[in-house]
C-alpha cells in the first residue's frame, strides 16, 4: 500500500504538471482516467475490490490536498486563447459588417497573439449566423458580429436565440444609413424621390426582409406617405453592385459601404438618417432636418453567448478594444468618415444591445409587423 500511496502523490503531481482537471476525489474516476492521462500503471490497473477501496481511500485522504491543488491550478491557469478565434458575420463579403470585422481583427490578433478568421454565414436577417453560433461550444472561440438586424430577428421570435442569450463584448462602429440613388436618377432630393414613390413603388434595396434597414426604410416611407418595393440582398456589397446597375433605384446604405461611390460621383446622397449631419458629407441634410423623425444607424459590435466563461469574455473584450484602438482600425474609421467615439466596452455595449432590442420591437409594433 505504500507503493500505492506514493503513486497517489505522483498522480497529483502529474496532474499539476499536465494541468488536468480532476473531476472529483473519487477512486472510480481516478481509476478510469489513469490510463488515458498516462498516470502510473499501478493505479491504472488496480482492481477496485471493496476492501481495497476502503484501504485506498484512507490514503487518498492524505493526498486530497494535492489533488485539490491540481484541480485549482487547472481552473486558474486558463491559457485562452490557445487556438484561432472565428468571427461569424451575417452578410456577404464586401459589406460594412465584413469590412469592419476584418479591420478590427488586425489589431486584435496582435493583442491576443492568436489568429482570427471571418466566417460569413449570410441569410435570413442574421438567423443563419445565429443558428451557426448556437451550435458551437460556448468557449469564447466563436464570436458573433451583431447589428440591429439580429435584434430585429430576435424581436420577431425568429431563430434560436433570445435577447438574454447575447453577451456583448465590445462595440466597434455607429454607421448611420444614408439614402442614396444613382447619380443619373431623376430624383435630386429626398422629396423628389418620395414623389416618384407616390406615383409607383420605388425599387429599394435592403439586406433582408424584416431587418433593420428594411424596417427603417418602411418607417420612412410611411412617414412620407410614399411607396417602396423592397428588394432584399445578402449584404451591403451586393446592394452597392445592384444600385450601380438597374436592379434597384434607391437604398439606405452605410458610409462604410458606399462612401467611395459618393466621392467618385456614382451615387447621389439625398439624406442622412440621423439627428446630425456627417462631417465627411456635411452638404447632405438629415432626415430630421427635412421633417421626418426617422433615424437609423447600423451599430456594429461583437457578442458571445451566455455560458461563455467570464474570464474569457474579459480577455476577449480587452483584446478587441486594443484592436479597435490600433492605428489600422483608426485609419479605417477616418477613411469611412466614422467617429472613434463609438468604440465601447462590455458594459456600455450590453446596455445598448438591450435598448436597441426594445426599439426594434416598438418599430415593428408601429408598422403592424408584430403585436
Amino acid at each position: 500500500m505504500l507503493v500505492l500511496y506514493n503513486e497517489i502523490h505522483q498522480y497529483s503531481l502529474i496532474a499539476i504538471q499536465k494541468r488536468v482537471c480532476l473531476p472529483a476525489l473519487s477512486l472510480d474516476l481516478i481509476h478510469k482516467n489513469c490510463s488515458a492521462q498516462g498516470f502510473p500503471a499501478t493505479l491504472a490497473n488496480m482492481p477496485l475490490t471493496p476492501i481495497k477501496k476502503r484501504l485506498f481511500l484512507g490514503y487518498l485522504n492524505a493526498s486530497s490536498i494535492l489533488v485539490l491543488l491540481a484541480y485549482g491550478t487547472c481552473l486558474a491557469q486558463d491559457d485562452y486563447p490557445s487556438r484561432p478565434i472565428n468571427v461569424v458575420t451575417h452578410t456577404s463579403p464586401g459589406g460594412g459588417t465584413d469590412a469592419t470585422a476584418r479591420s478590427v481583427m488586425v489589431g486584435t490578433k496582435l493583442a491576443l497573439n492568436i489568429d482570427m478568421a471571418v466566417l460569413p454565414r449570410a441569410g435570413a436577417g442574421g438567423i443563419v449566423a445565429m443558428n451557426y453560433i448556437n451550435n458551437q461550444p460556448r468557449d469564447g472561440y466563436t464570436v458573433l458580429a451583431i447589428t440591429p438586424s439580429h435584434l430585429f430577428a430576435i424581436a420577431r421570435n425568429q431563430g434560436p436565440l433570445r435577447i438574454e442569450d447575447l453577451v456583448g463584448v465590445a462595440r466597434a462602429t455607429d454607421d448611420p444609413s444614408v439614402v442614396m440613388v444613382r447619380a443619373d436618377s431623376a430624383a435630386s432630393t429626398l422629396e423628389e424621390l418620395f414623389e416618384m414613390g407616390r406615383r409607383r413603388p420605388i425599387k429599394w434595396g435592403t439586406t433582408q426582409i424584416g431587418g433593420g434597414d428594411h424596417i427603417s426604410a418602411a418607417t420612412l416611407a410611411k412617414a412620407a406617405n410614399t411607396k417602396i418595393a423592397v428588394v432584399p440582398f445578402f449584404g451591403g456589397g451586393e446592394i452597392v453592385t445592384n444600385l450601380m446597375g438597374v436592379s434597384i433605384e434607391a437604398a439606405g446604405l452605410n458610409l462604410t459601404e458606399a462612401l467611395d461611390q459618393i466621392r467618385r460621383g456614382d451615387f447621389r446622397a439625398l439624406a442622412v438618417m440621423a439627428n446630425e449631419r456627417l462631417t465627411v458629407i456635411d452638404h447632405v441634410p438629415t432626415t430630421v432636418e427635412l421633417g421626418y423623425d426617422t433615424v437609423y444607424s447600423t451599430v456594429r459590435g461583437y457578442a458571445v453567448l451566455k455560458g461563455t466563461p467570464e474570464n474569457r469574455i474579459r480577455i476577449l473584450e480587452q483584446g478587441m478594444l486594443q484592436g479597435m484602438h490600433h492605428p489600422s482600425y483608426q485609419d479605417y474609421l477616418r477613411g469611412a468618415g466614422l467617429s472613434r467615439n463609438a468604440i465601447a466596452g462590455q458594459e456600455t455595449w450590453n446596455a445598448q444591445i438591450n435598448q436597441l432590442y426594445l426599439e426594434a420591437r416598438q418599430a415593428m409594433v408601429d408598422l403592424g409587423i408584430i403585436r
